[in-house]
Formats: structure tokens, C-alpha cells, sequence
């Protein structure tokens, strides 16, 4: 079966990961593929490390995360979240809900 990795830079997104991982669910449910997201919190100074262990734990099979000790930036995210990542094909998102899912 064709895999989808979503790879997600997240710094400073206590606010809505939450929102952000169950539309992305919501949508990657409906597609005929099997899915993985990956996130990686860019050294936040909130609880968005806290938020995706919770995400992390309800979704085991599903779910990765990685966590840099500071703040390296978007590229650094994005390149840990790439190597991190399992799936057939990659697609990159933000967390911030500007652009849907």
C-alpha cells in the first residue's frame, strides 16, 4: 500500500496543534492511502512539546515526533522531519491552519 508522510515544523503551536492534527486526520482518513504524520517542534518555549506526546500517544501507529533542544528554524525542521519520515511521498505543512488541509 502507497504510504503519505506529512511532515510538520512546529515552533511556539500549543495553541493549535491540537485543531491542526484532527482536521488532518479528518482529511487523510478519506484518502486511499496509508498515512504518517510526522512533527518536529523547533525548540518551542510553550507546551507544544507537551501536545505532541498526547497526539503521539493516542496515535502510535500513525504519529512521530522529534524535538530540537533550541530553536534552529523552519529548513532545520523540515529537513529533520524529511530524514524522519517513511512514506512513498512527502508533503510539507504548517501548523498555523493558514493554508487547509
Amino acid at each position: 500500500m502507497t504510504r503519505l508522510s506529512v511532515v510538520v515544523p512546529c515552533f511556539n503551536e500549543e495553541d493549535v496543534v491540537e485543531r491542526f492534527d484532527a482536521r488532518m486526520r479528518q482529511v487523510l482518513d478519506t484518502l486511499p492511502v496509508g498515512y504518517e504524520i510526522c512533527y518536529v517542534d523547533d525548540g518551542s518555549s510553550d507546551g507544544t512539546l507537551g501536545k505532541l506526546r498526547e497526539i503521539a500517544a493516542r496515535h502510535p501507529h500513525r504519529t512521530q515526533y522529534a524535538s530540537f533542544s533550541r530553536n534552529f528554524g523552519k529548513e532545520a525542521a523540515m529537513l529533520a522531519g524529511l530524514r524522519k519520515s517513511t512514506g512513498d511521498a512527502v508533503v510539507i505543512m504548517d501548523a498555523d491552519l493558514q493554508h487547509p488541509p
